[in-house]
């Protein structure tokens, strides 16, 4: 695991030119240009970077949002280099992000994420004590990242109450007792498929299976991939109209899926939002 980097608020043109570079690695798409992320910082945003050295391996880009009467930190993009992902550097940034924008006096910060990405699932929700109830239809249109090409571009809304202190909590929430409102299976092709539930109680809790290989399967099985966006779009859609939110990622030792555990959002202890 890699210990020897810094994590430190970028300062210099430099420092953004590397982020952009280090976008451009990561997603293969022309970066935001480094002078509108640098004045977006200088401005009520925040772009934050971890070094090995003078090399960028993971950033933080935000910008200061406003809706309705309340301000908030619109979390962009959180990036981490190729060679040092899963090393626990994405979570270092992001509980440096909440220490920076309480210093700024914001006391939310939002993102979207893909919600077949399992791994920025269990980042969100479990470690990070983020919630979702808002599901976003094809947020970014069509988008020829290596990520979400040929793929309709679906969000889950992250709300991250970072002045609560339900986030410096551990996650306790419990899946004991929860209905599942999908299931999966293997196809003769050895295709990982989704079946939905039907909706005709209203648990406390619901589980929903997410593969933990959501790009291996799109690879390899673009259409059941797509199938699973769509199924996606349906039931979560349903369940957040229905009052449910998703709080964390439930690891599953064996088989190809984790679950995501939502329960009534009347239990979450606090009521903020955007």
């Amino acid at each position: 695991m890699t210990q020897n980097y810094t994590i430190r608020l970028l300062e210099t043109y430099e420092d953004f030119k590397k982020m952009s570079d280090l976008e451009r690695l990561i997603w293969n798409i022309e970066p935001i240009p480094e002078n509108q992320t640098m004045i977006a910082h200088k401005n009520g945003g925040l772009a934050i970077g971890a070094f090995q050295g003078d090399r960028l391996i993971g950033f933080s880009y935000s910008f200061a949002g406003f809706k309705q009467g309340k301000s908030y930190l619109c979390s962009h993009n959180l990036g981490i280099h190729p060679d040092y992902q899963k090393q626990g550097i994405g979570d270092a940034l992001k509980k440096v992000q909440r220490r920076e924008a309480l210093k700024l006096g914001y006391t939310f910060i939002t993102w979207t994420y893909d919600p077949l990405e399992s791994v920025n699932a269990y980042l969100n929700l479990t470690k990070l004590k983020g919630i979702c109830r808002t599901y976003i239809e094809n947020c970014y249109g069509n988008m020829p990242d290596s990520f979400s090409k040929n793929m309709p571009t679906d969000r889950f809304q992250v709300e991250w109450p970072i002045n609560e202190t339900y986030v410096d909590q551990e996650n306790e929430w419990s899946e004991e007792g929860a209905k599942r409102a999908g299931e999966w299976s293997v196809s003769s092709e050895g295709a990982l498929l989704l079946s939905i539930s039907s909706f005709t109680s209203e648990p406390e809790k619901w589980l929903v299976p997410v593969p933990k290989k959501f790009q291996e399967l799109r690879q390899q099985h673009p259409q059941a991939a797509l199938d699973w966006k769509l199924k996606y779009r349906k039931l979560f859609t349903a369940l957040f109209a229905r009052g449910y939110a998703a709080v964390k990622l439930v690891k599953q030792e064996d088989g190809p899926v984790h679950y995501y555990l939502l329960i009534k959002q009347k239990q979450l202890p606090f009521s903020s939002r955007l």
